[in-house]
């Protein structure tokens, strides 16, 4: 018998954003045959970053190689790569009208670069729609595959993003097919090919991790120059992924923002509800406006 979920604090308790902008975007979505992280995670922005006329667009399918145990996006085979995908998405951006577009994807372990060509193929289509356009990534690790990473940067992304998702202890729990140092890896080989691209990454907490540990991470995204940190609140999307073991007080991610600055990053989202593109556009307000 599954055990119930734990009851949600009040602090967790008010995301209620359904209004006319987010059907407007749903439709968008819908008209292009796209596919959203928003939408496949179940995130619980997903009302907000809508109704904001701003998504996450998923490349690659919905269906990933890997199985996190936090994650609720489909496990199994993906099927074959979408050639069109790229051409569909950035006449999506045009239509939305967005400034800053995040553009991350299912894990392809099944393919030699790791889909490594769509994401290129679509920062350059977003680049021959206007050039201002800011372009931020979410990649997965690519098996530390060298050449796919730097033609990813070559292509000209404005903010790489690649997470930890959480402190190196609970990696066999939560991600158990990735590796901490990989993951460390690859946001360092980022910088080493350009370091005019800001880096980024983040973790979740909630899951039994300890303040040091969480503190350590920072340290160790600090000693590759990460610019930008995310952290938010773990949330189990159904009952077959692994349970909350805490939710952490406001205060504390407060605490952690803090650390954040104090040890240099450039910016740090720190929150309850925060998720790695939640109001990314912020940071390119601030950092990168042109």
């Amino acid at each position: 018998m599954k055990k119930n979920r734990k009851r949600l604090p009040e602090w967790l308790r008010h995301k209620n954003l359904f209004n006319q902008k987010m059907i407007e975007t749903r439709k968008v979505l819908k008209e292009f045959e796209l596919h959203s992280v928003c939408q496949s995670a179940r995130c619980p922005n997903i009302g907000e970053c809508f109704a904001n006329k701003t998504a996450a667009f998923m490349i690659l399918g919905d269906v990933c190689t890997r199985n996190c145990r936090f994650c609720a996006v489909k496990t199994g085979y993906p099927g074959p790569i979408d050639d069109e995908e790229p051409v569909r998405l950035a006449r999506a951006v045009g239509k939305l009208g967005l400034r800053h577009v995040v553009i991350t994807s299912v894990t392809r372990d099944d393919l030699p670069d790791g889909g490594a060509e769509q994401f290129i193929r679509t920062i350059e289509n977003i680049h021959k729609l206007d050039s201002k356009i800011i372009i931020e990534i979410l990649t997965p690790d690519f098996k530390m595959n060298r050449d796919a990473i730097k033609e990813v940067v070559a292509a000209g992304p404005n903010i790489y993003n690649h997470n930890v998702e959480t402190v190196p202890r609970l990696y066999s729990r939560v991600r158990p097919e990735a590796n901490y140092q990989r993951s460390l890896s690859v946001l360092k080989y980022v910088k080493e090919l350009n370091d005019s691209i800001y880096t980024k990454s983040g973790i979740m907490v909630g899951l039994g991790e300890k303040e040091d540990e969480v503190v350590q991470v920072m340290k160790d995204l600090r000693s590759i120059d990460c610019d930008i940190f995310t952290i938010g609140q773990y949330l189990q999307p159904t009952r077959d992924h692994l349970p909350v073991v805490k939710y952490i007080e406001p205060e504390k991610f407060d605490r952690y923002k803090d650390i954040g600055r104090e040890l240099g990053f450039k910016y740090v989202a720190s929150g309850p509800y925060v998720r790695s593109s939640y109001h990314a556009k912020d940071f390119s307000d601030e950092f990168m406006a042109k």
